[in-house]
């Protein structure tokens, strides 16, 4: 069935303002990187490329994601309660106590595969599923979304060494490369230099795209599944906090401890201006 390209445009603005309510309600929590990742995410969960199911999430034929950088999580809950994998309601209880809705994912949530906290050590497990599946001669994809932040973190590329090592072709690393840091960019914090160079010296296969273009990133994903025998990973050129423009590219809004009501309906508004050009 062709994917509808309208679908997906309206979804990545029904997510961007699910965040945004989210994070008003909590009165804090991580912005620009939910905002940045929202297109790689409705792209996963919303085409035919990702098996996944939704009433039964740990079924055994499953594809598997990593989401690697758990700062995303607001993104994440809501494509995975967009996709049915729990209720609306939840998403209201966003970083309150008891709440499975975290400010990092949690993988008692349904659909979460993997509890986050410490940057840099999502690829790893990711690739350590990925192995599993390989001996096991399973022909599931493992994916995993990265940040280019974390990137500083010398596990990746101990990962990144690994998965070449033991061609893990059925393993996809999505970099959401949105420039930026909670300390500032990263450019200024710890350059990355070119980072397809790097994975194509460390025996990745490398695609670079637009992270907001949903063709480019659905066509990217189906040849990345056509792998044979390398990982691949894509590196997806992203704006943080992508849909807000008086916040966009901005490291101050990578982590907001002070999200009142003006700056939500501000938000919201842009938001929603944006929504009549889509």
């Amino acid at each position: 069935m062709p994917i509808n390209l309208s679908h997906l445009k309206n979804t990545s603005l029904d997510v961007r303002a699910d965040i945004l309510t989210m994070i008003n309600k909590a009165g804090s929590g991580h912005l620009a990187g939910p905002l940045s990742s929202t297109d790689l995410l409705v792209s996963l969960y919303f085409s035919n490329l990702f098996n996944f199911y939704p009433t039964d999430p740990k079924n055994p034929q499953r594809d598997r994601f990593v989401l690697s950088a758990g700062h995303l999580a607001l993104a994440l809950y809501s494509v995975l309660c967009r996709a049915g994998f729990f209720d609306e309601e939840l998403l209201s209880g966003f970083s309150q106590l008891k709440s499975l809705l975290q400010g990092h994912v949690y993988h008692h949530v349904p659909g979460v595969e993997y509890s986050s906290g410490s940057l840099g050590q999502g690829l790893s497990v990711a690739a350590g599923m990925a192995l599993a599946d390989k001996k096991d001669r399973k022909k599931r994809f493992t994916i995993a979304l990265t940040s280019d932040g974390e990137h500083n973190q010398g596990q990746v590329w101990e990962a990144a060494m690994f998965a070449n090592k033991y061609s893990l072709s059925r393993l996809i690393n999505i970099v959401d490369k949105n420039g930026i840091q909670i300390g500032g960019t990263t450019s200024q914090i710890m350059p990355l230099d070119d980072l397809a160079s790097k994975y194509h010296e460390f025996g990745w296969q490398v695609y670079e795209i637009n992270g907001h273009h949903f063709p480019t990133i659905l066509r990217t994903l189906s040849y990345a599944k056509e792998s044979k025998e390398k990982p691949v990973v894509i590196i997806a050129n992203t704006v943080a906090a992508k849909g807000i423009p008086y916040m966009e590219a901005n490291y101050k809004y990578h982590d907001i401890k002070d999200f009142d009501q003006e700056k939500f309906k501000k938000a919201l508004s842009q938001l929603n201006k944006l929504s009549k050009f889509k």
